[in-house]
This record gives C-alpha cells, structure tokens and sequence, in this order.
C-alpha cells in the first residue's frame, strides 16, 4: 500500500543483508520521525559447489530489485536516496569489461584452512596486527586473497568489490570501495584510514584491484534508468555510501546518550566492544583478539567477535526447528551456569551437528553434559552472557575507556533471558534496542548526507526518542561469573 508523500518526511531505501536473509526497509524521517518498514525480505542460500562454498549474488541482487520495487510501491514511487549494507570481507572479482568472475567465495569456505601461517612467514602476526589493528580471523579478506594467488579468476581479474560495492555497481555502474568494509580486510591502516600500502606490498597484493576510497555519506552514484524501469522508480534515485559493513551502520544506532557506553551488537555474531577515537595497537590487544575496525566520523569500532546466535541457531536447525519462545521459556527454569563454552571457540565455527560438539566441550571440561534442548539452550546463553561479560572488561581494560551501560542493539534484543544474563554477567544496566539497528544506521546516514539530521549526537538523540527500548538492570552478584568464567581459562 502506498503512503501519501509528507513534505517534512523523506523515504530512504536501507539494502540490509545478512548470512541467511536479505531484506530492504523503508525508512521515514523528518525532524521528529523516524520509523522503519520492511518493505521485502527473501533468503540468502549459499550454495555447496563442487569447488567450494558459494554465494549465489545473482539471487540476491534480484532481491534487492524485487525490494526496490515494493519500497516504490510503498512509497508512492519515490525514493529520496538507497543505501546498502552487509556482512564483512567477502568480494566479486571483475574482469576487464566489469563482468563478474564467478560468485564469490563464502567467509565459511575452507579454502583458508592454513593460510594464515603462510602469511604470517612474511608478515608476522605482530606486526601485522600492529599495520592494521585487525584481529586474527581465518576468513579475512588478506588470506582470502592469499588463499586464490595463481587462481584463473584472480589472475584475470580487474576489479575487486566487496559485496555491498558489488550489488552497487551493478545498480549505478560506478564502483568504489567504503571504508568501514574495506577496514575488514586487514589491509587498512586505522592510524590513517587509508590503505596499508607496506603490507599489501609485502604479501604480493595488488591495491590496484580495489576502488577508490569511498566514505559514509558520499554520494555512490544513481540507479541506472535499467534499474529504474525495471523497480517502477522516479528517477533520479541516488544512491548514498553508508556504513556498508552492518556492524558500522548497527553501532551508529546504538542509541547512547555518551561516552560511557559498550556495545553488543547481536545476531548470528555478537560483536561486543567499544566507539573510540582511536585504535589500540598494543601487543596485549592483540593477544586478546581484538579488533579495530572503522565506523561513522572517524571513530573506531574496538570490539571482539564472539560466535553469538550462530550456536542457538544451528542447534534448533538440528532439532527441527522447534518453537523458540517456548524452548526460551523452559531453559529460563534450567539451573543457571550449571555447564558452560568458551563462545569464541573455533570448534564452533563450521556447521552441523553443534548439540553433540557444545555436549562434548561440556564434557572435556568435566561439567555436566547437557541433554535436552532447554539445557543446551540454558548452556549457550549462559555462555553467550559469559562472552559478552569478559569482552566488555576486557575492552575497558584494553582500552582504559570505562563504561556505565552495555547497549544490546540487533536480533538478541528480542531474547530477553539473553539480555537479562548479560546484565547479570556484566554488572551493568543493559538497554536493549533498536532491533533493527543496521537499517536504522543505514537509514540515518543517507538522512544526515542529505542534510536531514545532524551529528552523530542528533542521530541518537534522535533513536532515545522514536525508538522502543527496554532496560535490564544486573541482578545478584557477578562472583559466581567470575567462578564460571575460571573453568574455561586455561589451569
């Protein structure tokens, strides 16, 4: 249904697109607005070829069309601008005529499996954490990189373009390269949010391959008048660079009324650290895992990847996917910390089979053994809320960046218990919301581009007022986490 046009109020095209499910939401904000539609979802199904994990792009690019279409009919047929975000460090590679080279390889692909060490012959893990202040990740996009050396594809290469460029190229036939994703691939410098020229160098990669520089907010270009007939659009649509890695857009929504504030952005990963001004390259950060990654203004995203949701996720997939809300209610009556994980443990990251490998860590650490879904599911948020606990201590620690709030913005927020245990873990008042937080972002920085809203301030102030949020405050003392985090560490 179309909604007649306020001329107070602009519409915005928020492209948000996840592991499992892509989605376009409309957004409407005026000086007092700010309200979120999703005016398209559809799946995201990578696809098992015989050479490997693949993402099937075509697909999700005609998902995109097929939500600027339905964002238009919602509209009125008009647009004020489109932005588009996603995961991390996966890329297309072009040939000389812009063709696409094959679809990109999945972050899960095991092509890496190895890889880093290579690297690190020539670039030791020290220095490079200290060139580029990114943790060490398998999937990264330096060892992918690494990883396709004396490839046919990357031999005939062209272009590289990380995935949110890649679905904008094709919709305004200019190519760039945003910041915040491009600070991913551990070819960044955080110092000087520029490429890393003496690393690249040194590791035989070609920055040539990489579009200019593009930073939230500059314009990327316009929809082609292919697009426009195809989408039902008004033209001219342009189309905004935002925070295209979705992490960068969901911590310029966390809706912090200061400093003093960490973030969990939740989801299939939970991402928990700190906004800072800048990066913190100390050896001891390294050792901790974590990462520095750029966000919105100049700031830098210090956090640590935890598995997250990942493990709730693939659990209920092996169980049939049962009812959600009443599993959540009968792992709330399972015995709090009676077992717990390590949530940041590689044994975690491939799928399949994850009940039997959380029983067997379970096991191997000389707990109980979970055996039902409630237990299991009690097991990962319990150790879910220990990750998120020893992340944010950690950050303030690393960081010498104390905080008041621990801020839960993403699909966690609709998880209650998990939110209520991460108050309880961190010791800290948790204020869960926005739940669509990457789309807000995504929304708020094509806004502010075009003039609507103001500072990174104004856009939260802005969130405090229009969007739904819910306080959790700590309960009971925190000494029997501190004595569940102690079996994990190491004797």
């Amino acid at each position: 249904m179309s909604t007649a046009p306020n001329p107070g109020v602009r519409s915005y095209a928020a492209v948000d697109l996840g592991a499992s499910s892509g989605r376009v939401m409309v957004g409407r904000v005026g000086a007092d607005a700010l309200e979120l539609t999703e005016a398209h979802r559809f799946p995201n199904r990578p696809v098992r070829m015989p050479e490997g994990l693949r993402w099937d792009v075509l697909a999700l690019y005609a998902g995109v069309l097929d939500g600027l279409r339905a964002a238009g009919a919602h509209c009125g047929g008009r647009l004020d601008s489109v932005g588009i975000d996603s995961w991390a460090v996966d890329y297309g590679l072009l040939d000389a005529d812009g063709s696409l080279l094959g679809n990109p390889v999945h972050y899960r692909d095991t092509r890496t499996d190895g890889v880093a060490e290579k690297v690190w012959a020539t670039v030791p893990a020290d220095e490079l954490y200290a060139a580029t202040g990114l943790q060490y990740a398998p999937f990264n996009t330096l060892y992918q990189l690494t990883a396709a050396r004396g490839s046919a594809q990357l031999e005939h290469a062209e272009r590289l373009l990380l995935i949110p460029d890649l679905l904008a190229y094709w919709l305004t036939g200019e190519q760039g390269t945003e910041l915040t994703n491009a600070s991913t691939t551990q070819l960044i410098d955080p110092r000087t949010r520029d490429w890393s020229y003496d690393t690249a160098a040194r590791l035989g990669i070609d920055l040539g391959l990489f579009a200019p520089l593009r930073r939230p907010g500059d314009r990327a270009g316009a929809l082609r008048p292919e697009v426009l007939e195809e989408t039902g659009l008004d033209g001219p649509v342009p189309v905004t660079a935002v925070g295209s890695h979705d992490t960068a857009s969901a911590v310029a929504a966390v809706p912090a009324t200061g400093e003093r504030f960490a973030y969990i952005c939740t989801g299939t990963w939970s991402l928990a650290g700190l906004e800072l001004d800048a990066p913190v390259l100390t050896e001891e950060s390294r050792a901790a895992n974590f990462t520095n990654e750029l966000g919105l203004d100049g700031t830098v995203r210090y956090l640590r990847n935890i598995m997250g949701l990942w493990l709730l996720q693939e659990c209920l997939r092996s169980w049939g996917d049962p009812d959600l809300g009443g599993l959540l209610l009968d792992a709330a009556k399972v015995p709090a910390l009676r077992s717990v994980v390590d949530a940041g443990d590689a044994a975690f990251f491939a799928p399949g089979r994850m009940p039997e490998r959380i029983a067997g860590a379970c096991r191997a650490s000389g707990q109980p053994v979970p055996r039902s879904p409630a237990e299991v599911t009690r097991c990962i948020l319990d150790s879910l809320a220990l990750a998120h606990r020893r992340a944010v201590e950690d950050a303030q620690r690393l960081a010498g960046h104390p905080v008041d709030v621990v801020h839960v913005v993403g699909g966690g927020t609709r998880n209650a218990l998990l939110c209520q245990l991460t108050a309880d873990a961190c010791g800290l008042p948790v204020v869960a919301g926005p739940t669509e937080a990457a789309a807000l972002g995504n929304v708020l920085v094509q806004a502010r581009a075009h003039g609507l809203v103001g500072d990174r301030a104004d856009m939260r102030e802005l969130l405090v007022r229009t969007q739904p949020l819910t306080r959790y405050e700590p309960r009971g003392d925190t000494a029997r986490w501190r004595a569940a985090q102690a079996r994990l560490d190491p004797a």
